[in-house]
C-alpha cells in the first residue's frame, strides 16, 4: 500500500473502512454497512447502481436476505492515496466468500475503487465501485 502521500493516522483510518464493511457484512447488518457511506454516496456493483445511503442500505438489506445470504466478504487494501485534503482513493482486492467457504472463488474475485472523504474527523465512502478481478 502506498504510504508516503498521507500520515499514518489518516492512512489507518482510511484502511479501517474496508474492515468496517467486512464486519457489517459478516453480521448481515445493512445499517452498519450503510453507515460507512456519506448520505449522497454512490455504490456501483456489476448490474447494480445505488445512490444515497438509504438506497445502499435497502439494497444490502434485501441482498443479505437473498443472493448474499450466508456469505462473507473479504478485501485487502493494495493502494491508498490522498488526492486532496480530506479526499482519498483506496484500491482493494478481495471478493465474496460463499457460505462456509474460506477462499474466494475466481468468479467472485473483485478489485474495487473506494473514494473516501473526511467528514468531522471520520472517513466515509463517497463512491464505491467494484468489478471482476480477472487477470493482473
Amino acid at each position: 500500500m502506498t504510504t508516503s502521500t498521507f500520515n499514518a493516522e489518516a492512512q489507518a483510518a482510511v484502511a479501517a473502512v474496508p474492515r468496517h464493511i467486512v464486519a457489517a457484512w459478516a453480521e448481515h447488518d445493512a445499517d452498519a454497512f450503510a453507515r460507512n457511506f456519506t448520505e449522497d454516496a454512490t455504490m456501483i456493483l456489476p448490474g447494480v447502481f445505488c445512490r444515497g445511503q438509504d438506497k445502499i442500505r435497502g439494497y444490502m438489506e434485501q441482498a443479505f436476505q437473498g443472493q448474499l445470504k450466508g456469505t462473507r466478504v473479504t478485501g485487502t487494501p493494495v493502494d491508498a492515496r490522498l488526492i486532496a485534503p480530506g479526499v482519498a482513493v483506496l484500491t482493494t482486492e478481495g471478493g465474496v466468500l460463499e457460505p462456509g467457504g474460506e477462499d474466494v472463488l475466481p468468479a467472485r474475485a473483485i478489485r474495487a475503487s473506494w473514494i473516501l472523504v473526511e467528514r468531522d474527523g471520520e472517513w466515509l465512502l463517497a463512491a464505491y465501485q467494484n468489478s471482476p478481478r480477472g487477470e493482473s
